[in-house]
């Protein structure tokens, strides 16, 4: 106890940077749950810390800190409960058809390229606004050239088809039902037909005017740099990405340069940290000036204020507010006269980021993002600690990028290889070749271009920017050409991230020679990656697909349709080939063997579910229209049976088929369907 003790005890200069893991802990539980808490639930959570958190004034000084953790968890937990009540609103229940009204608030792009009209201050034909979802998102398709083009605040009005989020396309994977539910997005749909405008544009809210404001910088950065360079600088600038290639998309994501299309960290640190030495050297070439003020916490605040500036730019997205955070932590920290990077830095705005929005814990942006800047700290502070030099002032600045390149591609592979099952295998040298042009040329060039632009000579800056931006993307190109430049694996189970974060998080924060325990949950972790099984057997939660593992991988029953679902099965196999090829996989017959003898029948179409004649015991049907009922000893499942169980997994064990539904996983939780069914009956 006393060897526990000292332990203990040797924590204490570095327990603030244990609050945000704490927190993550409790938040982390609240989306585990597979119930709604209720209100005397939540309340008796709330009352146990209450409690926990005056014991702990008698509690021995050395343990004290362990029961605020607990507290610390307790509040997570709570916050994270708090915020999902806060941004409840309602959400379709069932398949929306005729006129949609609403103000454009918001325009991208769907992955297919179609462009995308979110619209808030909704208004749907026979639907009282008590059942009106709060913002709706309209992929427009076909021919829109008699209709009007959207606009920021515009008022228009539509035909199109709207459904309620759809749920995760497999137990355990993405849940697009909760990310709707945290942005508020009660309907997701498509238009054939052209945008009526019914009402000018507002002009009294100051989101509109700077929604309008980055759409009329976009559209000048394409004047001037056309195709996918404008559409780099757009996406850089603005936090656009609909301007930019599928193709050009593609290279950079297999480069491992995608994320220099985010407004993230990186790019809020390069134009800070150029806009605070830009104004430093400015203060110090005026004697007189510099004589008389602190040039750097002038420096420090200018360069504040064109964060804020850029923050406002981008959208204010989730990413980009999180680098923002970050940075003004540092800065204000300069300006205080504190150490700008620490890890009690990163700790405070990991606090900030999750009081603000804890739902981000889940996302790879935020999960990313911390990963990089907390073993970037840890290592350079490593360093510094223990006076390890990076060689001659001349190639300080090489081996710096270096390191930093080396250990943030490190500290982010698992993290991108979980969420997106690719792992890019030059992009070290991708980003070693692009980096550095990033923070030499094309945030200069764009704070030039800004400030030339009131005198109509942005178009210089913007030249400059251009020729960055070309050298990043035919580096893209170049390394995603390169044989074996990316390899693809499976997704993990849902308890592998957490184990390999909180094992980096122990190796970095704990003090003492225990810190290397933290080398065991990661190892477990890649342990229990590397030996998961994939289902043999998925269903499409509308009985639209159906895949079969096979020996060459998954089968899929159709080549055509569902191909949302069907890239994301392949990319969760860490299987590339696309679904006609998949398709071509599924046998002659429309019945796949699983394991054990069981066969699974795919019925598609009218046709095919009209010559349903029955089946036996040792059968799988599944089909995408009603079917009659059939053997007891027969699984059915058509849209009626899986609207109760959404998508469906199937395991084998011991020759014995296993059925795990999304509801089994995501539970009855708020932004499920099942939980608002059972508080209508």
């Amino acid at each position: 106890m006393r060897r526990l003790s000292s332990i203990l005890l040797e924590q204490r200069g570095s327990l603030f940077e244990w609050v945000p893991v704490c927190m993550a802990v409790g938040i982390g539980l609240y989306f585990l749950l597979r119930f709604e808490p209720s209100v005397w639930q939540l309340g008796s959570v709330a009352a146990a810390a209450i409690g926990l958190l005056i014991a702990a004034r008698w509690l021995n000084e050395a343990f004290r800190p362990l029961l605020i953790g607990v507290v610390i968890v307790a509040s997570g937990f709570l916050l994270a409960a708090h915020r999902a009540h806060d941004v409840a609103s309602p959400v379709l229940s069932w398949r929306y058809y005729g006129p949609v009204e609403g103000r454009v608030v918001n325009l991208d792009r769907s992955s297919s390229d179609a462009l995308r009209v979110t619209l808030d201050q909704v208004v749907l034909e026979r639907v009282p606004p008590h059942r009106t979802p709060e913002r709706v998102r309209i992929s427009l398709h076909g021919d829109h050239g008699l209709g009007v083009a959207p606009a920021p605040g515009l008022r228009v009005m539509t035909t199109a088809h709207v459904s309620p989020p759809g749920g995760p396309v497999e137990p355990g994977g993405f849940d697009f039902q909760r990310h709707a539910w945290f942005g508020k997005l009660g309907g997701v749909g498509y238009s054939r037909v052209p945008l009526l405008a019914i009402a000018p544009a507002e002009e009294d809210r100051w989101e509109l005017a700077i929604f309008r404001i980055r759409m009329a910088v976009g559209a000048r950065m394409l004047e001037i740099l056309p195709g996918d360079v404008g559409g780099f600088a757009v996406a850089v600038t603005t936090g656009a990405r609909s301007a930019i290639s599928q193709e050009a998309l593609d290279d950079l994501r297999a480069s491992n340069l995608a994320h220099l299309l985010a407004i993230s960290g990186l790019h809020m640190g390069l134009l800070t940290g150029f806009v605070f030495a830009l104004l430093r050297v400015t203060i110090a070439l005026i004697p007189p000036l510099a004589l008389r003020v602190p040039g750097r916490k002038l420096a420090a605040g200018g360069a504040l204020v064109v964060a804020c500036g850029y923050l406002a730019l981008s959208g204010g997205n989730v990413a980009t507010e999180r680098a923002f955070i970050m940075v003004a932590v540092a800065l204000t920290a300069v300006m205080l006269n504190r150490r700008a990077i620490s890890l009690r830095a990163v700790a405070i705005a990991a606090v900030i980021v999750l009081l603000l929005r804890p739902e981000a814990l889940l996302g790879p942006g935020f999960q990313m993002s911390f990963a990089a800047t907390t073993a970037l700290v840890a290592v350079f502070g490593y360093m510094r600690d223990r006076r390890i030099g990076m060689g001659p002032n001349w190639a300080k600045p090489v081996v710096a990028v270096l390191i930093s390149s080396g250990v943030a591609g490190l500290a982010t592979a698992p993290i991108g290889a979980a969420h997106f099952n690719a792992i890019s295998h030059y992009g070290l040298l991708a980003n070693l070749t692009s980096v550095p042009m990033m923070g030499t040329v094309v945030i200069p060039a764009a704070v030039l271009a800004l400030i030339l632009a009131p005198i109509g000579l942005d178009w210089i800056g913007l030249w400059i920017m251009g020729v960055g931006l070309r050298w990043i993307l035919e580096v893209g190109s170049f390394v995603a050409g390169l044989d074996g430049a990316r390899s693809f694996v499976h997704g993990p189970g849902v308890a592998v991230l957490p184990m390999i974060a909180l094992g980096f998080l122990w190796l970095c924060l704990w003090q003492g020679r225990s810190r290397m325990v933290g080398v065991l949950p990661v190892l477990a972790a890649f342990w229990l990656w590397v030996t998961a099984e994939r289902p043999v057997g998925l269903i499409a939660e509308n009985g639209a697909l159906v895949g079969v593992m096979m020996a060459e991988g998954r089968a899929l029953s159709k080549p055509r349709g569902a191909g949302f679902v069907a890239r994301n099965w392949l990319e969760n196999d860490g299987d590339m080939t696309d679904q006609p090829t998949a398709a071509a996989r599924w046998p002659e017959t429309r019945s796949a063997v699983l394991p054990g003898g069981v066969a699974l029948t795919h019925l598609s179409g009218k046709k095919a579910v009209a010559s349903f004649d029955g089946c036996t015991g040792d059968q799988i049907i599944v089909a995408n229209q009603s079917l009659p009922e059939g053997p007891a000893e027969c699984l059915l499942l058509d849209p009626e049976r899986l609207r109760d169980m959404g998508a469906v997994a199937i395991h084998t064990r011991a020759d014995r088929v296993h059925l795990i539904t999304t509801r089994d996983r995501t539970g009855d939780r708020m932004w499920t369907p099942w939980y608002r069914q059972s508080k209508r009956q």
